[in-house]
């Protein structure tokens, strides 16, 4: 069973974020909602709470198979300026294992010198903080373990995308099929 870690920091982006968690536990893909704050008690850009599963110095991030970022503009920030994010991603990427972030999060990505030469696609605007990234305009982006997406309304293609890179494309196709997308 493939498990992956979402880092949720204050002032995440709701939908892109439960979205995925959502998509990956119906496949039964283990989907983390990691804090990055002092409690499990969290709040979304729009004001709307969750209760991550663990904070940050309780999981063992080398259980995981991949490491993903909700956007939001606080919640980016906030992941942007822990230079612990930074590090832990370098290492899921070095040891080829997945780095996916959506939204403004693939700016995350570029500042820890994930993308040069890679595709990646973000939140319109936001293209300068790719660093060296081939950048595009399609929903999403795949580039070996490095998946990207360009904000809310790409949050089903991004998540069906993970689900394709971590199981198959036939589980990523009738997962497709059983929430009626498309």
């Amino acid at each position: 069973m493939k498990k992956t870690a979402m880092l949720f920091a204050e002032g995440f982006e709701e939908v892109e974020a439960l979205t995925v968690v959502d998509l990956l536990r119906r496949v039964g893909i283990v989907c983390d909602m990691i804090s990055m704050g002092d409690g499990l008690g969290l709040r979304g850009s729009h004001d709307i709470r969750i209760l991550a599963d663990r904070l940050w110095e309780d999981a063992d991030f080398a259980d995981y198979d991949g490491l993903i970022l909700p956007g939001g503009g606080k919640g980016t920030k906030r992941l942007s300026e822990d230079a612990r994010v930074a590090e832990l991603l370098r290492r899921f990427y070095a040891a080829g294992k997945l780095t996916a972030a959506i939204c403004a999060a693939p700016t995350v990505l570029g500042a820890a010198g994930l993308l040069e030469g890679k595709r990646a696609v973000c939140y319109p605007g936001m293209e300068e903080g790719l660093c060296g990234a081939l950048v595009g305009l399609e929903p999403v982006a795949v580039d070996g373990s490095v998946i990207t997406s360009r904000g809310l309304g790409t949050a089903i293609p991004f998540a069906l995308a993970l689900v394709e890179y971590l199981d198959s494309r036939e589980r990523a196709e009738e997962l497709a099929r059983r929430i009626v997308y498309r």
